[in-house]
């Protein structure tokens, strides 16, 4: 696969201009078993080389540790890279699963601070509100948001799992270029509420994390024990017992349209979001570059309406939550 295979296209009507398709950097720090630095190391490296410019990732991830590996990864390329991070879900010690937000006007200048860092540059190109904070006011958490702007230090603003009510009242401080989300055909809440429609109507670019529903969609695992024991999707409501037995049906239909395409899984799973909508970016996540080249081979895949339509309607027999605490999304 040449370099510069993934096309760029516009993320919101700011102006600010992304890949087709972005990395996930998240699983290659935390969250999904054993590290290997060196080999993420080199799946970014790879990524650029295929055009995969957008890059995403958190000082929550790691804690920490993900947005340095970023920054080493593109020590020398910054040019080529579009560095989208998030603050405002504090790292508990005592319990590596809570989930704490802090959205004070303080914290957000001292975050985008540490942020700036750890990655080794002097602007963040994409700064979300990792998740909204219920106890301040959105638009002081986005007026903190936008003297960061004005003071160089970040390009453009972005919210994460925010509901519609709470993306209007920000933009209307500063603009949202984009809003992240999870979206998948088994995550499609988004769709079927007010929050793309809103985003839609905004002019606010939309980024579908774990597009690939957490790598259960490309049937690459079957069951718990599949998983490494730090794995935290054995925490997933949706990947546990009985619900993961009953979700095993959709991963059927998505290796079905695959096999059907001679392709794989995860490139029907990427497939079907690329093709919701212009103003989708999906951001699969991966710390391989197998992975990486199998998931950007996916925009050469095209599905029948019927396919797109066969899909979305295995995803809504989906069983269990996305979190075992729902309390942050949507909120």
């Amino acid at each position: 696969m040449s370099a510069q295979t993934l096309r760029q296209v516009p993320l919101g009507s700011q102006g600010l201009v992304v890949s087709a398709q972005g990395l996930g950097c998240m699983g290659m720090s935390e969250f999904y078993g054993p590290r290997d630095d060196d080999e993420s190391l080199a799946t970014i490296h790879r990524a650029l080389d295929l055009g995969v410019t957008f890059l995403d990732t958190s000082d929550r991830y790691g804690p920490f540790t993900n947005e340095r590996l970023v920054g080493r990864a593109i020590a020398g390329r910054r040019a080529e890279v579009v560095v989208a991070t998030k603050f405002g879900i504090v790292h508990d010690p005592d319990d590596p699963m809570a989930r704490p937000v802090n959205g004070q006007p303080e914290y957000v200048r001292s975050a985008c601070d540490a942020s700036l860092a750890r990655l080794g540059i002097d602007h963040i190109d994409l700064y979300y509100q990792h998740r909204v904070d219920p106890n301040v006011p959105i638009e002081e958490t986005v007026g903190a948001m936008a003297e960061l702007v004005a003071a160089g230090k970040v390009r453009y603003l972005g919210l994460s799992e925010a509901a519609p009510a709470t993306i209007r009242r920000a933009h209307a401080v500063h603009p949202i270029t984009a809003l992240q989300t999870e979206y998948s055909i088994w995550t499609r809440d988004p769709a079927e509420s007010e929050i793309l429609p809103t985003t839609r109507e905004l002019g606010i670019g939309f980024v579908a994390y774990s597009p690939l529903g957490r790598g259960f969609l490309t049937g690459t695992f079957r069951a718990a024990s599949d998983l490494a024991p730090d794995d935290f999707r054995t925490h997933l409501p949706r990947l546990r017992g009985d619900n993961l037995e009953a979700n095993l049906a959709v991963v059927a239909v998505v290796e079905r349209v695959a096999a059907a395409h001679g392709v794989t899984p995860a490139q029907v799973a990427l497939a079907w979001v690329l093709a919701q909508g212009e103003d989708i970016v999906p951001i699969p996540g991966t710390k391989r570059r197998r992975y990486l080249e199998d998931n950007v081979a996916a925009s050469a895949v095209t599905l029948t309406d019927t396919e797109l339509a066969d899909l979305a309607v295995a995803g809504a027999t989906v069983q269990g939550d996305r979190y075992p605490d729902m309390s942050t999304v949507h909120r």
